[in-house]
């Protein structure tokens, strides 16, 4: 039905991606402001592009997506920033998300496993952060809008997310997430995943 999220992965060249490729890329990964990780690809080449990046002080953003019941722990220690959706946070925890309560205990049990910041995003319902530095959850809501299609809306998020920690270091880290639900919102309200930010002329101005 409408604005209901269809995925299917096919992952095919994704899965090829090795260790040799890693070292070919690590220059690159340890000249950049942030690195941004999945599980897209073999987690273990995954997390070691995270080690990579800490090891030479880049910041370190991990979206568990698709979720694995076993994540290795080391990507939390790994992970500046773990950035997971309901459905993702239930898989690594066992606890389903249904409420702000919900992400909150989700948000502490993995600050427990070592996470530096949490962000479980809620759909509609915006995102809750937590983080060893500020224990006190803070629900950061999103606007209200028509969604047509919510697939890639999650990719959106830690992708406007990064952006906003690689060129916007100064602003706090609520209002990158209130900038990046923004973007999230724009690509939810037409079909397929290919949001056109930045080049959408009727975006809000103050997301730059």
């Amino acid at each position: 039905s409408l604005g209901q999220n269809v995925i299917v992965i096919v992952p095919g060249a994704n899965l090829l991606l090795n260790f040799e490729d890693l070292k070919r890329a690590s220059d690159v990964i340890c000249k950049a402001k942030v690195v941004v990780c999945q599980l897209e690809i073999t987690p273990a080449v995954s997390l070691e592009a995270l080690k990579m990046a800490r090891a030479n002080g880049v910041k370190t953003l991990f979206n568990p997506a698709p979720a694995l019941a076993d994540l290795d722990p080391q990507f939390y220690t790994y992970s500046d920033i773990f950035c997971c959706n309901e459905t993702e946070a239930e898989i690594l925890t066992g606890i389903p998300v249904g409420n702000l309560e919900d992400a909150e205990k989700v948000g502490r049990m993995l600050l427990e496993r070592g996470c530096k910041l949490v962000i479980v995003t809620l759909g509609a319902e915006g995102c809750m952060m937590i983080s060893g530095e500020e224990p006190i959850p803070k629900h950061v809501p999103a606007g209200k809008v028509r969604a047509v299609d919510t697939t890639g809306a999650g990719d959106s998020f830690v992708g406007a997310l990064a952006f906003y920690l690689a060129y916007y270091p100064k602003l706090s880290m609520e209002e990158m997430i209130r900038k990046s639900n923004c973007v999230a919102s724009v690509s939810v309200q037409a079909p397929g995943t290919q949001s056109s930010y930045p080049y959408r002329k009727d975006l809000p101005q103050d997301l730059f």
